[in-house]
């Protein structure tokens, strides 16, 4: 039992951790935490067995933490995304303007104007007075963030039919407006841009 808890622990506590990093929406970073929680058993186990006292409780912790985020991610979170989206879809059958959750915009795909793939959203700013969007920070290029480039795209720039996030710009083009380092965001949309 020692042993073959001991392959699962590892496996299990490395998948869950790529599960969780990649951020791929509620659901899937819940099941991330339901496979960190067999992983953490695991590691009980083998503390357990081996008599390692530091590995037994700080695992008996880290089960209490998988539990909380069970129920964080594939409960509360998931039933947030679910009524986000049921809004959405509701408020396009109504004659009034068509509702998006805002939540969806973090992290969300941008297309271009042919559906292919431009960029991906990290982030948008809103205007206080009116909660309009001016713009968003499209991040293209790189790999997990490493060597992706920023750039401004303006809201009037922007589609949303649904959960597609569609833009204007090709890639090319949108690769083609300035680099905005991570840490100096306009306060608002570049004069180029108005």
């Amino acid at each position: 039992m020692e042993d073959i808890a001991g392959w699962i622990a590892p496996i299990a506590t490395m998948v869950a951790a790529m599960m969780t990093a990649s951020n791929l929406g509620a659901r899937f970073t819940g099941w991330g935490f339901v496979v960190f929680l067999v992983g953490s058993l695991a590691w009980v186990t083998v503390a357990a067995a081996s008599g390692q006292q530091n590995l037994l409780w700080s695992n008996l912790f880290l089960t209490a933490v998988n539990i909380v985020g069970i129920w964080r991610w594939l409960g509360r979170q998931a039933k947030l995304e679910d009524g986000a989206r049921a809004a959405t879809e509701r408020s396009a059958a109504v004659p009034a303007p068509t509702l998006f959750s805002a939540a969806m915009l973090q992290d969300h795909a941008l297309a271009g104007p042919g559906g292919e793939p431009v960029g991906r959203v990290a982030g948008a700013m809103a205007e206080c007075d009116t909660g309009r969007i001016a713009y968003l920070m499209i991040g293209e290029g790189g790999v997990a963030g490493v060597g992706e480039r920023l750039h401004i795209l303006p809201w009037d720039q922007v589609e949303i039919r649904g959960d597609t996030l569609r833009s204007t710009l090709s890639a090319e083009s949108l690769r083609a407006l300035p680099v905005v380092p991570a840490d100096q965001w306009p306060e608002r949309v570049p004069a180029a841009h108005d």
